[in-house]
């Protein structure tokens, strides 16, 4: 595969020195990288749960708008915390960022993340043709 097959994506808070990109898209499917809810204004995770999802979520609707794609487009997810008694607060965030059926998807109990996270999402998405 040539490196002209491979779009970067990058949000507008992506920082140039971090060693990866936000996404790299390969034809129709983007590969997302993982992903914590950072308050951009603290350079780390906010203290409120609900918050960090949003940012969270608000950052991965961003990557995959940037490549012409929406939540509905991803097939895979996977979900890091630290934390899974927190595994039913995000699912209520989660599910409303759908419209139609939700990927497949592993919520996956880790140590701690970076930032002072309590998620770190990945994922893959691929453009469907509506």
């Amino acid at each position: 595969m040539a490196e002209s097959d491979r779009q970067f994506i990058n949000t507008a808070q992506h920082n140039p020195a971090w060693p990866f990109s936000d996404g790299v898209l390969i034809d129709n499917t983007l590969y997302l990288s993982g992903r914590i809810g950072i308050d951009p204004q603290l350079g780390m995770a906010p203290a409120d749960v609900d918050s960090e999802l949003k940012f969270l979520f608000d950052g991965v609707e961003e990557v995959l708008r940037n490549a012409g794609m929406t939540m509905d487009d991803l097939v895979y997810v996977q979900i890091f915390s630290p934390d899974v008694s927190l595994w039913t607060q995000f699912n209520q965030a989660y599910v409303q960022r759908f419209s139609r059926g939700l990927p497949a998807r592993a919520f996956i109990g880790s140590g701690s993340l970076l930032l002072g996270g309590r998620f770190e999402l990945i994922g893959i998405a691929i453009r469907s043709r509506r």
